[in-house]
């Protein structure tokens, strides 16, 4: 299975949180956890609609559609994402280290692992 990003998109441009909760099999609660994320930012509409909340989102999203082709289905791209310690990172998992801020850090490490660098 694949994740069409432009699926998940409201036609306002923004990430439709109950589409992609629905496509991981996560709540909404649970999609604020992994983006580190208060549970009000992805369920009051202004909150939601802030630039900084869809930023992290979009981040979630394109970490896992980038380990999707290896991992074999969202809900276990989403275990990756939540539980796979990274040693570039001192074994953070991409989670902390989105929760952190540092989901550039990870989308660098996914591209060089991509291209046939080492972890």
């Amino acid at each position: 299975m694949t994740i069409d990003a432009a699926a998940l998109m409201r036609p306002d441009g923004l990430i439709e949180t109950a589409k992609l909760g629905d496509i991981l099999r996560i709540s909404k609660t649970d999609l604020a956890e992994i983006a580190g994320l208060s549970r009000e930012a992805v369920t009051k509409t202004a909150r939601l609609n802030s630039p900084a909340t869809q930023a992290r989102l979009r981040d979630i999203v394109d970490i896992i559609m980038r380990v999707l082709p290896w991992a074999g289905s969202p809900p276990q791209a989403l275990a990756w994402y939540r539980a796979q310690p990274l040693p570039s990172f001192g074994d953070m998992t991409a989670q902390e280290l989105v929760q952190q801020g540092r989901a550039r850090d990870v989308k660098s490490y996914l591209s060089r692992i991509a291209a046939g660098g080492y972890a």
